[in-house]
């Protein structure tokens, strides 16, 4: 029987996985007159960011947010004014933490895991999202993909946190509540921990990786990383 390897560091996405996108959801119910319409503008964020990546271009992550709802709205003939475009960037910019995630990260953090973030959004002066949540506390380090300005889940943006973290990539796991990403990061060596939050399923598809860990909220996510790798496997107390 093949021994799983020590426990890994663990990689969090941050927008969705951690912080909550549906505070946005007020401001597409009054310019489109349907709130689901969210999930179309983010979709369409992250297609043209990987679209970016994959033409050897870079755009930071918010000014292709703002863009892509100015798309949306020449598209379904709504206009965009400054005004809601400034809305957007507030509501982005204060997106609280789902309800289940700062007691699995304490959890996790006090069983001596080590935890960072990997983000597609760019680095601020200002309180980040993830500060004005209070989950900042919880990690050890935080990288944006700003640093070598390609998007996830290109292999480099992986590749940077397990540089500046002194290790491979096989000894990362990425949570992420998104499958590109986990298909990504496993794609590049990472172990990968898929968590299945409303809006998100898994792609049954030829070669497609089976993440290590599949969980439904944090409570399961975590219980399922302390059972699959437990610390004192490799040397350290739990």
């Amino acid at each position: 029987m093949t021994q799983d390897p020590p426990a890994p560091i663990l990689v969090f996405d941050v927008n969705e996985t951690l912080l909550d996108i549906t505070t946005l959801e007020p401001l597409f119910e009054r310019l489109f007159g349907d709130a689901r319409m969210l999930r179309e503008w983010f979709a369409q964020l992250v297609l043209y960011s990987q679209t970016m990546t994959l033409s050897g271009l870079y755009t930071p992550f918010g000014e292709l947010g703002v863009g892509a709802l100015r798309m949306m709205g020449e598209i379904g003939g709504v206009e965009i004014a400054d005004a809601d475009v400034h809305e957007m960037q507030v509501r982005m910019g204060s997106m609280p933490a789902h309800g289940d995630v700062a007691s699995g990260l304490e959890r996790l953090r006090d069983a001596g895991y080590r935890l960072v973030t990997l983000t597609n959004s760019p680095p601020s002066h200002a309180p980040s999202p993830l500060e004005k949540s209070g989950l900042d506390g919880y990690f050890e380090r935080s990288f944006s993909v700003d640093a070598v300005e390609r998007f996830k889940p290109a292999p480099e943006t992986y590749g940077l946190v397990a540089r500046e973290m002194g290790v491979e990539t096989r000894d990362l796991c990425l949570v992420a509540c998104h499958l590109w990403d986990t298909i990504g990061a496993q794609s590049a060596g990472c172990r990968g921990a898929f968590l299945t939050r409303p809006h998100n399923a898994w792609l049954p598809a030829t070669n497609v990786p089976r993440p290590d860990i599949v969980a439904a909220d944090m409570a399961d996510l975590t219980r399922r990383i302390i059972a699959r790798w437990p610390l004192e496997a490799d040397g350290r107390e739990g």
